[in-house]
């Protein structure tokens, strides 16, 4: 009987089945093995914020100026790098913006010209292959000739350049060929995406994200805790999905995630309407994603839909808090602390008033029991979230692309945080009767989401149960909070109520020593790698700097979404890996392309090199480079093991 290994070269011959075909592709191999490596971005929480994020890839995160300016340099002005690099980002704008009669023959050819140029220069480390894996179909061939193609060797060649480009301008396709030729630049200067968390909430561009990143040509994706709030809500976690919900009434684009999919709120606002009178504390937070899009009658409606989903949350959490009570938060079951008498809450020891809070809406003897009509509600939503079919594509593409943390290059990213002790240490969790930590901790976490995604039609199991944790428990790698205080901030007037104290990982992580204790853990050589976290929005005008510990650990969250901008003062944070190491990106507002076109400015962004100068690093040195090197292994040895005739 033939072992695994027989059975493997048998299939690895099929392939390459004579010694030349083998000999070839080593040859190829090892001469991709000697490219420089591509450049990484790395983005995150992003929060719905859809614009902002479609801007940063479609300028490479600044890299398409910056290559142009390489490129060009002094032959070409300011204003021409400036209007050559919109074209490239917002092509279908440009193009629009611009008169007829200045669309001339001319002008066609020479812009072609120029981005066919750019193009091969952007593309000088691939392979054909891959450079042509690159291009869009329609023009593949096209777009080839004029590649490779030099205008300048022989007349003929001249002859035959020129003939391509006019043929294209005669027949009316120079315009589409631009914008196809434009969308080949941002992916040949990003090889490849990070998006290290926190892609939902806040505000209700979500869906737009996760298209560019269903669409994207390679991504992987580390779990922030608002992402396993959506997937803990489609795998069947109820309190994850009212909480999602109380989000988006919160910030005001709760119908947006009606129309988006297909979900039935119907029986949720009739009976909002019909129970809760308006409350300045659940009016909703505006923003310019929904300016304009209330009237007086639907805020009122979102107000009271705002204050029912809270209620319900609550109850759905204290359900939780009391089937497991290995989670440690009995002191979070806040409903059953409630004295309806006294209207008053006792929490840790301490008694407060209540603002204006439902009585009416709980049941003294069992508060966190929903009444006939929410369990309705909650039937219902749940049903309709979990059967759209955009819900579905959701998690699909977040189970395959997702993980809760990743090493990729000797680099360790992950979203939250490695809870830790005072003293430095990593701190202990039990969970499944078991005393996890450190990595092993952030193991459980996602062996649980995979098997509550498994069976999703199974509610309150503790896998979904965890991935309610994985959102507000105290120990949570996600959330890294001692408490969520929602509660408190909607009915107690008291500050001092609303303040939640932070892991201790998130001082730890500034020491050179937490780092290297945490790239140990995970098997890293902490002389040569880093992490890579977000999370916790850098508050940059308060002198916050993103680069920590020496810098071995940058934290990426600078506020992309405009709900951080006041806390961060800026517009986001990329990070940036090239073949000569690391750069930060920091990104300011963005204005509206428009205004970019009218003053014929660049970006603004502000760009800053970390590493110093480093031995400029190839594929060999990379993840892929690893897999790689696995192919030519096993090339070299179906040379020993098979004989070709």
């Amino acid at each position: 009987m033939k072992t695994v290994k027989d059975k493997y070269f048998d299939l690895l011959k099929e392939k390459y089945n004579t010694v030349e075909s083998i000999y070839t592709e080593l040859m190829n191999l090892e001469a991709i093995q000697n490219l420089p490596k591509g450049t990484e971005l790395f983005l995150s929480d992003i929060h719905g914020a859809s614009r902002e994020f479609k801007h940063i890839l479609k300028t490479g995160s600044g890299n398409v100026r910056e290559k142009i300016e390489n490129f060009y340099g002094d032959t070409w002005s300011e204003a021409e790098k400036n209007t050559f690099s919109l074209l490239i980002s917002y092509p279908d704008k440009v193009l629009s913006s611009m008169k007829s009669s200045e669309k001339t023959h001319d002008w066609y050819y020479k812009t072609i010209s120029d981005l066919i140029d750019f193009t091969g220069f952007c593309a000088a480390k691939y392979t054909r292959s891959k450079l042509r894996k690159a291009l869009p179909e329609k023009y593949r061939y096209i777009i080839e000739e004029l590649l490779y193609t030099d205008p300048s060797s022989h007349k003929d060649r001249n002859d035959y350049y020129h003939s391509i480009l006019k043929r294209l301008i005669t027949l009316k396709q120079a315009q589409r060929f631009i914008v196809s030729l434009c969308g080949v630049i941002p992916r040949l200067v990003i090889d490849h995406l990070h998006l290290v968390g926190d892609i939902f909430d806040r505000s209700g561009g979500e869906y737009v994200v996760m298209e560019e990143l269903m669409d994207h040509h390679s991504v992987d994706i580390q779990w922030g805790n608002h992402d396993v709030l959506w997937l803990g809500a489609i795998h069947g976690s109820k309190a994850n999905l009212l909480t999602l919900l109380r989000i988006a009434a919160r910030y005001g684009y709760l119908y947006e995630l009606e129309k988006t999919y297909g979900l039935n709120l119907r029986p949720l606002f009739l009976y909002a309407e019909n129970h809760y009178a308006e409350h300045e504390s659940f009016n909703p937070k505006m923003s310019p994603y929904t300016e304009g899009v209330f009237n007086e009658e639907n805020e009122t409606l979102l107000n009271q839909v705002h204050q029912a989903l809270a209620v319900i949350q609550f109850k759905l959490e204290g359900q939780i808090i009391e089937r497991r009570p290995e989670f440690n938060m009995s002191k979070r079951d806040l409903l059953k602390a409630i004295d309806c008498d006294k209207e008053k809450i006792v929490i840790e020891g301490t008694r407060h008033d209540l603002n204006n809070f439902p009585y009416s809406r709980i049941e003294r003897d069992n508060p966190n029991r929903l009444s006939p009509e929410e369990m309705y509600i909650v039937d219902t939503l749940l049903a309709s979230f979990q059967q759209s079919e955009k819900i579905r594509r959701i998690n699909k593409f977040l189970l395959r692309k997702g993980s809760m943390y990743l090493v990729y290059n000797n680099q360790l990213l992950y979203h939250g945080c490695i809870p830790m002790e005072k003293s430095g240490e990593f701190a202990p969790v039990q969970l499944g009767g078991r005393g996890l930590k450190g990595k092993a901790l952030l193991d459980f976490f996602e062996n649980h989401i995979r098997e509550s995604a498994a069976h999703s039609e199974v509610q309150d199991d503790f896998s979904t149960d965890l991935e309610w944790y994985a959102w507000a428990g105290p120990l949570s790698p996600l959330f890294g909070r001692n408490k969520m205080t929602t509660f408190e901030r909607y009915y107690i007037k008291d500050s001092q109520t609303h303040k939640e104290e932070r892991d201790p990982y998130f001082y730890l992580r500034s020491e050179e020593a937490t780092a290297d204790k945490i790239l140990n853990e995970f098997g890293l050589d902490f002389k040569e790698s880093k992490i890579i976290n977000g999370h916790t929005p850098v508050k940059v005008k308060q002198g916050e700097e993103p680069v920590k510990a020496a810098g071995k650990v940058f934290v990426i969250d600078g506020g992309m979404n405009e709900a951080y901008q006041k806390t961060t003062g800026i517009a986001g944070y990329s990070l940036l890996n090239n073949s000569y190491g690391f750069q930060l990106v920091t990104h300011q507002t963005v204005e509206a392309v428009d205004e970019l076109l009218g003053k014929n400015k660049k970006e603004v962004s502000l760009k800053r090199m970390i590493d110093k100068k480093l031995k400029r690093k190839l594929i060999k040195d990379t993840t892929i480079g690893q897999s790689i090197q696995t192919q030519i292994e096993d090339l070299k040895n179906l040379l020993y093991y098979a004989n070709y005739d």
